[in-house]
């Protein structure tokens, strides 16, 4: 069981970070450069679509973070894990409180309505993302290793 635990957690929070960092360094700095409100649409339908999934998987990755900490609780490599989950916990706590608001902002402002300012508010909620992939990076190679 711990096995399978701890191969499953590597793979669903490797995803994860992929994803996350797909996001920061790639699809981001693209979705900037469109012309006109390009950007401001593309943003605004990416903050509707992944903010249903992302959640779900931030959750999941906890929660195996969380059972392989169990599961492993007494073994050498069960302080990594902790300390992992830890980080995975962390990044839960920085999408809530600082990137879900500005994401639920962005979201609305598809029809119409988007401040002056969007861009500022856009590039606020990349800083907080890029920190945000740093924990995730790091929880998934004290994993990694963990798994090693």
């Amino acid at each position: 069981m711990l096995d399978t635990v701890s191969v499953v957690t590597v793979v669903v929070v490797g995803l994860l970070v992929g994803v996350e960092f797909a996001v920061a360094v790639f699809v981001n700095p693209m979705l900037a450069r469109l012309p006109g409100d390009g950007a401001l649409i593309a943003r605004s339908d990416g903050a509707r679509v992944l903010g249903r999934v992302m959640p779900f998987w931030y959750i999941a990755s906890t929660v195996l973070g969380a059972l392989w900490s169990i599961l492993a609780w007494g073994e050498p490599h069960a302080s990594l894990v902790i300390v992992a989950t830890a980080l995975l916990v962390l990044s839960v706590v920085m999408s809530v409180v600082l990137l879900v608001p500005i994401n639920n902002r962005v979201a609305a402002w598809a029809g119409g309505g988007a401040p002056d300012d969007w861009q500022d508010q856009v590039g606020q909620w990349d800083r907080y993302h890029y920190a945000r992939v740093a924990v995730l990076v790091g929880a998934f190679v004290l994993l990694v290793v963990a798994l090693a």
